[in-house]
């Protein structure tokens, strides 16, 4: 990526939810229909393009910390679709230059929307990598599988990573708090392993938490050594948070560390670049410019949530 970068031992690590990267294909076997271009939302060809096109500069963008730039190392994603998704994002699209690897899940979720990581292979040599299948406690839905992945980075330090992506609120927080409590149990339990074997183990663990850091579902992941490294971070236009709902801004999004990992934070932050935002009429201030506001398309948008960035020194 960039080898001044990688010599001062420097790995810049992304977090973003991409709001609905489908591909324009119907799956037979997902509830993904409205995301063709005979859909309620007319997801044509070139729309689907304007979209991979502005995650991959949202990516690039994050690169950037205020004193410099170079290319992020890795990122986690949610909801994003499939395999050819990440594919076009990583080949086609305007990180194609970046060479960027990828892995991700093939999850039960309805809607077929999966977690994936995003990364340089000069940062990160795979070991290892599976999906963690959680399975659904009573009354909830099949819902994304949790990605694990464990590589070694410049330092020659191994490197765990776990990519979240937990149930929504949908139907009320207290109703479905039990389904983002399965997921942290999950979680906690492949976390509990590792450190088992190697209590020093650098783990990170990222994604859309659907809670915030004070929550029951994070609140059982601290009992298990693992530190919300991240959720204090702003950006320097506006944001105080990843995701703003009715005038509020918080932190749906996290990043968690082991001790060890916890250790060599340098920098964290919402990359909240002005083309990513746009005023909030109804509230004041500045939300993130998504894609779609209910059915109603906007061709500049990028997501409802904004990216979180975090540097490392290994």
């Amino acid at each position: 990526m960039n080898i001044a970068t990688l010599l001062l031992g420097i790995f810049t690590f992304v977090e973003l939810n991409c709001e609905n990267l489908f591909d324009c294909d119907h799956d037979s076997l997902k509830d993904d229909t409205e995301w063709t271009a005979e859909g309620m939302r007319h997801w044509t060809k070139k729309r689907y393009w304007k979209k991979v096109n502005n995650i991959g500069r949202e990516i690039i963008a994050c690169g950037e910390d205020g004193e410099g730039w170079a290319l992020p190392d890795m990122a986690v994603l949610t909801e994003v679709e499939n395999d050819s998704v990440l594919r076009d994002l990583t080949k086609r699209s305007l990180l194609r230059n970046a060479h960027y690897e990828y892995l991700m899940t093939e999850s039960p979720d309805l809607r077929g929307i999966d977690v994936a990581i995003l990364y340089s292979p000069m940062s990160f040599c795979t070991l290892r990598w599976y999906p963690i299948r959680v399975e659904p406690r009573q009354g909830m839905r099949p819902t994304r599988d949790i990605l694990y992945a464990s590589g070694i980075v410049g330092s020659g330090d191994t490197l765990h990573v776990f990519a979240v992506h937990a149930p929504s609120r949908f139907g009320g927080e207290k109703e479905t708090r039990p389904y983002r409590m399965a997921v942290a149990e999950r979680l906690c339990q492949a976390v509990d392993s590792i450190r088992s074997i190697n209590h020093e183990a650098q783990i990170i663990v990222a994604g859309d938490f659907n809670d915030t850091h004070s929550d029951p579902a994070l609140l059982y992941c601290y009992e298990h050594g693992l530190q919300n490294i991240a959720y204090k971070a702003r950006g320097r236009h506006g944001a105080e948070g990843t995701y703003k709902y009715q005038g509020d801004w918080s932190s749906i999004d996290n990043i968690l560390g082991s001790e060890t990992l916890a250790q060599k934070v340098m920098q964290y932050f919402v990359a909240d670049k002005p083309y990513l935002l746009e005023e909030d009429k109804n509230y004041g201030g500045v939300k993130p410019r998504r894609t779609f506001y209910g059915y109603t398309y906007d061709g500049d948008g990028y997501s409802d949530h904004l990216p979180l960035v975090l540097k490392l020194r290994f």
